[in-house]
């Protein structure tokens, strides 16, 4: 882990003059990264939440999958007493894709538990009755269609899946009832209930989702009293048969695996290619063999961290660690190279101007931010409320270095439209404003895709499809490191390269005859006409 650290903040240094800010941030995140890891075997602790809606899971089950519960103790900071038998409990609905739930897109002005649930849904209420001291569920599903609801009367059997006498008789007696009752443990005031349920047909597969509801708070809180908040303590076990994983990630360690093999490849062929054109590599071409290799160990490590989640519901720690080092030195290293690449440097400038290196200190600090922000998202209960304060900083901080590393792309499109209106190399000047023409689509049509379209497709298709997200992401990544590669590769007679001409300004440019190998495309005969007040320039091929 050190040894990474070390490597990426040398390459920092060698682009920053101020040493000591470099210094600050690796060591700053180096800290930041010791963070616990994801699994399948969730446990939620709230306390003092005031949240009206609480998205517990969602979970993808096949045929003969099972979802256990375990709600060791809820406290609540008023009297029970006092609050509407229909006001908290959790709700349960089964989708066919990673779409909203049509049952809650009314949103938050009413309490979805006192909706009589639709026909058209399938869901599951289960309200608390605190005076009673009984749980009510309330369905709209037809006879089958939807997982029987089965309490476990012991606390310590709360992971077993086989029914209790006690609760498989108390439901047999009340399925035809409209309402199913169970009994609500209490002790001073903390209760808790067990409960499970097993997939036993076809027709019962599908997306889940499980969310707390405390309507208390939208109906009794005013500006005169405070808010009425709840304290939690939930365990949830999801598996599906052979697999904690939920059905639409069960093939993505085969996935992750095939996909490193893919970029191995690749990288193997860009350093044959540097290997046998050594006379035109230059420092960014290394630079740029580093990124796929880096990519297939990241998608290894990911690919084993899947693995122990599927076998035993977490990972092994060591192992995670090593994957989310991987993920957050090739997410850096990715978008460094495509702003090195966007100014030039190696290939005609060895020194980046004061401008370029304000895009690196934003670029850097932001890449390093969002892949520590993705890393504590893993290691966060989806139902915590922190949860969704680091999705909106994953956002934004993702968005923002996706905007920054087009300036410097776009910068030199704009130097190159003055250059070939200005000086005597029109046809090359032309040449590279295509190149990076076409960089600069390039780079916005990938992150177009993997951060719109792919999103898009992981919502609409099928809860069991939902690795085709992966697939796409990491199909459009490996395009995107061909393209790049082919378009600069080491060449003689590279567009690109022959920028530095601009900067010769005691050149004689009699005869330029090139060839864009990196294109595609030629560039004709270009002649000067000696003491002439202008030039005489043919266009590309």
């Amino acid at each position: 882990m050190l040894l990474c650290w070390q490597l990426e903040y040398f390459f920092f240094l060698k682009m920053a003059t101020d040493k000591e800010y470099v210094f600050t941030c690796v060591n700053l995140i180096f800290m930041l990264f010791v963070i616990g890891n994801h699994c399948r075997l969730h446990h939620l602790v709230l306390k003092e939440d005031v949240r009206q809606k609480v998205h517990l899971n969602t979970f993808g089950f096949y045929k003969d999958g099972s979802m256990s519960v375990n709600m060791s103790s809820l406290h609540l900071t008023t009297n029970p007493k006092d609050i509407d038998s229909s006001s908290i409990g959790f709700s349960l609905d089964r989708t066919s894709s990673n779409g909203f739930s049509t049952y809650l897109d009314g949103g938050l002005e009413y309490c979805v538990l006192k909706r009589e649930p639709s026909s058209d849904s399938a869901v599951v209420l289960l309200l608390l009755d605190f005076t009673n001291k009984i749980v009510r569920m309330k369905t709209s599903a037809e006879e089958g269609s939807f997982p029987h609801i089965v309490q476990v009367l012991d606390t310590e059997a709360a992971g077993q899946t086989k029914e209790q006498p006690a609760a498989k008789a108390k439901r047999e007696a009340t399925e035809n009832k409209a309402d199913i009752t169970y009994p609500l443990q209490n002790k001073e005031d903390v209760f808790s209930f067990q409960f499970y349920f097993n997939v036993t047909k076809d027709e019962q597969q599908g997306l889940y989702n499980f969310y707390f509801h405390y309507c208390h708070l939208s109906t009794s809180a005013t500006a005169e009293s405070p808010l009425l908040a709840f304290s939690l303590d939930i365990s949830i076990t999801e598996v599906n048969p052979d697999s904690y994983l939920s059905a639409g990630e069960i093939p993505l360690p085969k996935l992750y695996i095939c996909m490193s093999v893919f970029f191995f490849l690749i990288g193997t062929l860009w350093v044959h290619v540097l290997r046998t054109r050594s006379a035109d590599v230059y420092k960014i071409h290394w630079l740029m063999a580093a990124l796929p290799f880096t990519k297939s160990l990241s998608l290894v490590f990911h690919a084993i961290d899947y693995y122990y989640i599927s076998n035993q519901g977490f990972p092994m720690e060591g192992w995670a660690v090593v994957y989310y080092i991987t993920h957050l030195l090739k997410g850096a290293l990715l978008f460094i190279t495509i702003a090195l690449i966007g100014t030039g440097w190696a290939f005609v400038k060895h020194i980046l101007s004061d401008k370029d290196k304000k895009i690196f200190m934003i670029v850097i600090p932001l890449q390093v931010l969002a892949n520590v922000a993705y890393i504590i998202i893993e290691s966060t209960e989806e139902g915590s409320s922190e949860y969704g304060l680091w999705m909106e900083v994953l956002f934004l901080v993702d968005l923002l270095c996706c905007g920054a590393i087009l300036f410097p792309v776009v910068w030199s499109i704009r130097h190159l439209q003055e250059a070939s209106a200005t000086d005597g190399k029109a046809a090359i000047n032309l040449a590279q404003l295509k190149l990076f023409r076409h960089y600069y689509v390039m780079i916005v049509c990938y992150i177009y895709f993997t951060r719109i379209i792919a999103i898009l497709i992981k919502v609409i298709v099928p809860f069991q499809w939902k690795w085709l997200y992966q697939l796409l992401d990491e199909l459009a990544t490996l395009t995107f490191f061909v393209l790049t590669g082919h378009k600069f590769r080491p060449a003689s007679h590279n567009p690109y390269l022959l920028l530095s001409v601009e900067d010769e300004e005691d050149l004689e440019m009699d005869d330029v005859v090139t060839t864009s190998t990196a294109m595609g495309e030629g560039v004709k005969k270009v002649k000067k006409v000696a003491n002439g007040p202008s030039e005489e320039r043919e266009s590309m091929a």
